[in-house]
């Protein structure tokens, strides 16, 4: 009569194997990997194929002047004449291109679609120059045109009233003031923009221009 065998023996037999099939398998992908690095592999000899036929060398005559001025000269097929554009009509005096609200509520409603930024397309685009506020004056020179604006540049009041709880701006004559504090500087602009400078490298010319949208209030754009 035949006795079963222990199923211990079985499992005894296999750990051998398995050790060897998996000595084998690291064996076999590190000699390919040496072979692949050697230099023989085909992804490196098609690398070495492209550097031989690759000019590496570094131009000497390399010029990072800017080249807008007119002593470049211009092409021969470039039409010398100016092209002339005339005023645009008064009612584009305030005219967005890109933030249109007349084009844009006819754009449809569905996931305020209407709300988001509708650029004209070429045939749309305005060929004409958008004129000036009636009255327009220079802007103030820096850094009083940090706490001042011409009122005739933007001639418009609604701000005052609706934001003239939180204070940051007023009108007086013929100006628009901006006197800090209210909820939007509580220690001023000077302490607002030193705080986004020590957070923002401002004065290493790594970045020219900040922008901090607010929530709704304002934004504020440092050039």
């Amino acid at each position: 009569m035949a006795t079963k065998g222990n199923p211990g023996d079985n499992r005894n037999n296999k750990g051998p194997v398995s050790i060897f099939i998996v000595v084998a398998l690291c064996g076999f992908f590190y000699i390919l990997g040496l072979w692949q690095r050697s230099g023989f592999g085909k992804g490196d000899s098609i690398a070495v194929e492209i550097t031989k036929h690759t000019d590496c060398s570094v131009l000497s005559d390399l010029n990072y002047e800017t080249h807008h001025d007119n002593d470049a000269g211009t092409p021969d097929d470039v039409d010398d004449q100016v092209k002339e554009f005339k005023p645009c009509d008064d009612s584009y005096i305030d005219y967005t291109p890109c933030h249109d609200q007349a084009r844009a509520m006819m754009f449809p409603r569905e996931n305020m679609n209407y709300r988001e930024r509708h650029c004209p397309p070429e045939e749309e685009k305005l060929h004409c120059l958008i004129a000036t506020p009636r009255g327009y004056s220079t802007p103030f020179p820096w850094p009083k045109s940090r706490d001042y604006v011409p009122f005739a540049n933007a001639p418009y009041k609604s701000l005052t009233v609706e934001k003239a709880v939180q204070n940051w701006i007023q009108y007086e004559g013929n100006v628009f003031r901006f006197p800090g504090g209210g909820t939007q500087f509580p220690q001023g602009a000077d302490a607002y923009i030193n705080q986004l400078a020590s957070v923002i490298p401002l004065d290493n010319g790594m970045i020219r221009t900040a922008l901090d949208t607010g929530c709704g209030v304002s934004q504020i754009l440092l050039t």
